[in-house]
Parts: C-alpha cells; structure tokens; sequence
C-alpha cells in the first residue's frame, strides 16, 4: 500500500487546516500535558520560557517580571518532553467500510497523521505501537519531522488481521514505557469482553494520559440498511441472514448504549474519549476535540 494514499491533497489540506485552526489551541493542550505534578516537592528547576495563554500563572517568575516587564514561566526538569505514542488496533473489524471512501483503519491513520504533524511541528516525540493479540511494529517517539514518513510508510503496509487482546496488549505497553506517557488509542473496540478494556484504563490509573478514539464507520452507526439482509461477522466470518428494518431500532440503541457505556467507564478512569464515525471530517472532530481538551485543562 502506497504512503501516498494518506498523503493525497484533500488529507494535506485537512492536516493543514486543522493546523491553522487549532495551533493556539494545541499548544496549550501539549503544554498542559507536560505540567509535572511534582512541582513544589523535588523538582529541580532548568530555565526560564516566555509566558503563553493556558499556562498556570502560579508558576510566572515575578522577580525577573519586575526586571524585564515580561512574563517568564518557571520550566523545571520534570517538565521534560511528554513522549507520544499511536496505538493502532490491527483487529479485522478495523478494515470495513459500507459506502465511505476510508475503511475504519484508513480513517484512524488519517487522524494519526495529523496527530503526527501537530505534535513534531510542536516538538513533541511519538512513536508508534500496532498490535493485534501482540504488538506487530513499533517505532520510538521523535520529535523530528522526519517521523511523519516513517509512521505513515510502516501503517501504509500494515493490514488490519488477528484477533485483538486488550488486556495482553496493555500489560506490554506498560512494561515498555519508562516515563508518562500520551497514549492515543485507535479502536473500533469491539471485542469479545468489555472488561478487557479494563487492562487499558489500568494505564490511566498508573499516572499515563490516555485519549480514547472510538472509531466506526458510519454505517454501524447510522445502521442504513433496510428490508432481508446477510451481515458478515468480519472477526469470525460468519454470516447471518435478518430483517435488517426489523432490528434497526433495537441495534441503533444498543450501539447508543454501548458508546454511553464507554463514555462513563472513561470518565471514570480520567480517559479522553472520543466516539467518531467514518463520514466525520477528522481534521473538524479533531479541532472541536482539542477546543474542548484546552477548555477543561
């Protein structure tokens, strides 16, 4: 598969729109990622850096404000870059599409790229982690704008197959992270027992930060089938014949139920989550994120 197929004008010019709309926003956003909850007890101060909107202003230097009429911020050792890391499920489920452009796998490396690009352009490092009942690649985070090719050159040649476990994927990642970490999750999350998602919160409770990218395509949501029709089950292959109209409303409620589900289990374990469909701009439900990310930090 072709790095181009993520890297065709219309994606640019999202990424590119999502910069300009949301760089005030984005900065502040990382920034309050990086703020040490240590501060106080047994960090040890580095340098000075200018004041920006978002930053607490407990920790505005006064005695250099009263020399220079300038806001400095107090920047301590613990506040050392934040390391990112794509968690890209490789689950089968993640490869359909009904009638849009991009499969649920395209769409996620879509808003990993624009991920990506705002974090190295805020010289921030991310690295990548595919996984599907182990983890498949795994790239180290940098900060260099070189790491865009080399995330996009690894999932462009990467195709979703095996069957996801959460709760061994998680107890791997945790072993491989030797600081805080910004894990971005990219899941349609549909697994066999919720509870193994668990495992995953577990890394919230360990002090990481965790956004949750609930993706399904937009037939699974909006359900636009009607009338006899033959579902394919896309983890196990197998097939089941139904009154397609008959079962709408009570499927359209559970999917409903399922994200309501999700949404309070995150909340509880202090994760971002974020349910998207497929027929969702990404560059739109990313901005709209981060805007509501930076209003609660």
């Amino acid at each position: 598969m072709s790095v181009e197929k993520y890297l065709k004008p219309n994606v640019i010019n999202q990424i590119q729109r999502l910069d300009l709309r949301a760089q005030f926003v984005v900065k502040g956003f990382l920034h309050g990622l990086h703020a040490s909850p240590l501060h106080g007890l047994s960090v040890q101060f580095a340098e000075h850096r200018r004041y920006t909107p978002g930053d607490d202003p407990k920790n505005i230097d006064w005695k250099v404000y009263a020399k220079t009429d300038k806001y400095y911020i107090k920047k301590f050792e613990a506040e050392s870059n934040l390391n990112g890391f794509l968690l890209m499920d490789l689950s089968p489920s993640m490869d359909y599409t009904y009638r849009q452009e991009l499969t649920k796998f395209d769409y996620a490396i879509c808003l990993a790229a624009a991920l990506t690009y705002l974090m190295v352009m805020q010289h921030d490092p991310v690295g990548l982690i595919t996984f599907n009942d182990a983890i498949r690649d795994s790239l180290p985070p940098k900060a260099k704008r070189q790491q865009l090719a080399s995330i996009l050159s690894v999932l462009a040649n990467t195709r979703p197959s095996g069957k996801t476990n959460f709760a061994k994927i998680s107890r791997q990642i945790e072993s491989m992270l030797r600081q805080r970490s910004l894990l971005m999750v990219f899941s349609d999350l549909l697994m066999d027992d919720p509870a193994d998602l668990d495992s995953l919160f577990q890394l919230a409770y360990a002090g990481h930060d965790i956004i949750l990218f609930h993706i399904m395509d937009e037939a699974e949501v909006h359900f636009p089938f009607r009338g006899a029709y033959r579902f394919t089950d896309p983890e196990s292959g197998t097939e089941v014949d139904t009154d397609a109209t008959g079962i709408r409303d009570a499927y359209l409620r559970a999917v409903e139920e399922f994200r309501e589900e999700l949404k309070f289990r995150s909340l509880k374990a202090r994760v971002d989550y974020l349910p998207l469909d497929t027929s969702m701009q990404f560059d739109k439900a990313l901005t709209e994120y981060l805007i509501h990310r930076r209003l609660r930090t």
